[in-house]
């Protein structure tokens, strides 16, 4: 919890009198138009009619005896009594909901919910899983790739691995959460070699500003990894935008130009010869890390599932790329 955040009431041994409760109802309809600002957006969300939703406002300001809602020419706004009141509600809601799925997760410890980053799932985890799924036959794994971390105080999943630059900042780690690092790989710049056959390798890293360079949702990653060798010029960065580090890879198969990735990602495509690591023996292309790390929550961390996967996980990484640094 933290300090901005409002604090809970001193626990009592008698529940509250009844009239100091709202109707449920009432309550939650409050709660859904002051989050999304409208009665139509809560109707919506909540699955109920507009006219319903605006009646629980009435019923609960005529409950507590105070306007908590104002119609504008731009739609409903939280009086400023409405703005106090909703502080306290929404917190005591989330904390009902949190506490709900706390309890609804009890039931579900053999089921094993794992969102990773796109390329690490493509390429490397959805082909290993059977392995890990053999040796837990009563287990039932869900695996999802997304570009972004799950909300684990909801219990969108139980295990989130992510990749970082140890030239970045290390993401904070928030309270609720424990984390891993599992294994660090250098972040490689790669091209077919009919690409580099056709404009010849870079010899420095400021070489690649000349060349075609594939990016994922912005020119951020580049422009991060060039400034680790002390290319600042990231006006310069041109090239296709694809979202996603598996697809800056097919890119880089098919010629079109020079993705970063590492050798979980692209360790087939660098034995097999269809991607060259362009900085490989070059002394100018000094290796710059990145981290896999497995986060999990801290009430979950010692769960049998979950920590059998995390052994799991770093022991078969290792196997597959024994040049690789082991984080213990």
């Amino acid at each position: 919890m933290t300090d901005d955040q409002p604090q809970p009431p001193a626990r009592s041994e008698n529940p509250p009198s009844r009239k100091s409760l709202p109707p449920f109802e009432a309550l939650r309809a409050f709660d859904a138009v002051a989050r999304l600002g409208g009665v139509r957006r809560a109707a919506q969300w909540l699955d109920r009619d507009h006219a319903v939703i605006s009646r629980h406002l009435r019923a609960i300001e005529t409950w507590a005896g105070v306007q908590l809602v104002e119609r504008t020419p731009y739609g409903i706004a939280l009086t400023e009594r409405g703005r106090g009141y909703h502080e306290r509600v929404s917190f005591a809601m989330d904390m009902l909901a949190h506490a709900t799925l706390d309890l609804m997760s009890e039931g579900h410890h053999r089921r094993l919910h794992i969102w990773s980053t796109s390329g690490f799932a493509l390429h490397w985890l959805s082909s290993r899983l059977e392995e890990f799924e053999r040796r837990n036959s009563d287990a039932d794994i869900v695996l999802r790739p997304n570009d972004h971390s799950p909300d684990f105080a909801a219990h969108e999943a139980d295990i989130d691995v992510r990749f970082h630059a140890t030239y970045e900042p290390e993401p904070e780690l928030p309270p609720l959460l424990k984390r891993q690092v599992l294994v660090e790989a250098p972040i490689i710049a790669v091209a077919s070699p009919d690409y580099l056959g056709s404009t010849g390798t870079p010899q420095t890293p400021d070489d690649l500003l000349q060349h075609r360079l594939l990016h994922e949702d912005s020119f951020k990653t580049w422009a991060k990894w060039l400034a680790s060798y002390g290319v600042d010029d990231a006006s310069r960065l041109s090239g296709a935008r694809l979202w996603e580090g598996h697809l800056t890879l097919d890119a880089a198969r098919h010629g079109r130009g020079i993705a970063l990735a590492n050798p979980v990602t692209a360790g087939a495509d660098l034995e097999s010869g269809s991607l060259i690591d362009i900085g490989r023996d070059n002394p100018e292309f000094a290796p710059r890390l990145g981290r896999y790390t497995l986060y999990a929550r801290r009430d979950r961390w010692n769960d049998p599932l979950l920590r059998r996967f995390r052994k799991w996980v770093t022991s078969a990484v290792l196997a597959d790329y024994p040049a690789l640094k082991s984080a213990t």
